[in-house]
């Protein structure tokens, strides 16, 4: 029987890791060592999945090599192809990338392999493969006809390209790569733990990537930063003081704010405040940025609590043209790159997750035959 034990695992240490860490006094958040800060707006989203999966930042062939992998790698397999429409027709984003990527593990060449070199591949086509099924779910319940990845453009920019049907603006391109950054791994957050949690026993990685989206399906997780937009937009532009102290007086949480690891500012959140603010002033219409401005000084000032990477990441998503219900499925496409990486990680040096539990029930019952109960 554990001690003292705690509620969801709080700060008890699950696994070791070289993918990345946090300082929640600081906060800070760092990628193989490297600071996000530093990464942010200077380093590609392709750049940061080949660190995270590979371990190193890539050299320029290097990169030219993992691009073309993720070029190749963007093509869906014919079960994925043949059940996309009824997939969409049943059920909600989530459900259905949950669904679709057990779908292309069927036929992932390198299926039957856990060896590091198959994983990697895995990874890198699951990386590949992520944005377009978000985009070709959001063509077949629109009824429209997707658009083909453009082998010439960056992943930031294939999405936008895909889900808008416009070419991006280069800022709009540069802002979203930023953002695939910024949520691309997070230490041992729900997700990533239900990634390794499967793989620890030896399960492949499609099957580990569906617990990932299974999990961060949950309002709890992934589901935030959508609430955050729903949230904004439920609010009169001129009523968000009022709204917001009535919604903390009557005991309602307010999604967007609080982390259970960073004690001050989220830094994920600097960089999302100032990429909001930019694309509210671009767009000619600042309400949204204005209001989570307001909200954000609020809630300080009545609970204390900072913005987390969901708060700000709402209302740049609905800036770059992103519909509010795929907010969750974005995630995924950039947590994708942590969530390969840790697969890797744990089936290069697995031991199987299985911790205790401290028995709270009955003890000492008795059995009686039924006719006697």
């Amino acid at each position: 029987m554990a001690d003292n034990p705690t509620k969801g695992l709080a700060d008890v240490v699950a696994a070791s890791t070289a993918l990345s860490d946090i300082d929640g006094k600081a906060g800070r958040l760092f990628y193989r060592g490297y600071d996000i800060h530093d990464l942010a707006g200077r380093t590609s989203f392709e750049e940061t999945a080949h660190l995270l999966q590979h371990g190193t930042l890539p050299t320029r062939r290097q990169l030219a090599d993992y691009g073309a992998e993720l070029v190749q790698g963007r093509t869906l397999g014919a079960l994925v192809e043949a059940n996309i429409a009824e997939i969409t027709e049943k059920q909600g984003p989530m459900e259905a990338l949950r669904s679709m990527v057990s779908l292309a593990g069927a036929e992932d060449a390198d299926k039957d392999s856990n060896e590091a070199d198959a994983n990697r591949r895995k990874a890198a086509r699951l990386t590949a493969q992520q944005p377009t099924l978000v985009a070709r779910y959001h063509a077949a319940r629109t009824g429209a006809t997707a658009r083909e990845p453009d082998p010439s453009l960056s992943v930031a920019a294939n999405f936008l390209l895909q889900i808008t049907g416009r070419a991006p603006e280069q800022t709009e391109i540069d802002f979203f790569d930023e953002c695939l950054v910024l949520h691309a791994d997070h230490t041992m957050n729900a997700s990533t733990f239900a990634a390794r949690v499967c793989a620890a026993t030896l399960s492949d990685m499609h099957s580990a990537i569906v617990a990932a989206i299974g999990t961060l399906k949950g309002p709890l997780h992934g589901g935030a930063n959508e609430q955050v937009m729903r949230t904004l937009e439920s609010i009169p532009s001129g009523g968000v003081a009022q709204a917001v102290r009535a919604k903390l007086a009557g005991g309602e949480k307010i999604m967007g704010f609080g982390h259970r690891v960073y004690k001050t500012e989220d830094p994920r959140a600097t960089h999302l405040r100032k990429m909001s603010r930019e694309l509210a002033e671009a767009s000619g219409d600042d309400t949204y940025y204005r209001m989570s401005k307001e909200m954000e000084e609020v809630v300080l000032a009545e609970k204390g609590l900072f913005p987390n990477v969901d708060f700000y990441a709402a209302t740049v998503y609905h800036y770059l043209g992103i519909p509010t219900d795929l907010f969750t499925a974005v995630f995924s496409v950039s947590r994708m790159a942590g969530w390969t990486a840790h697969v890797i990680e744990q089936h290069a040096d697995n031991r199987l997750i299985r911790p205790d539990s401290e028995y709270i029930g009955e003890r000492d019952q008795k059995w009686t035959p039924i006719d006697e109960r």
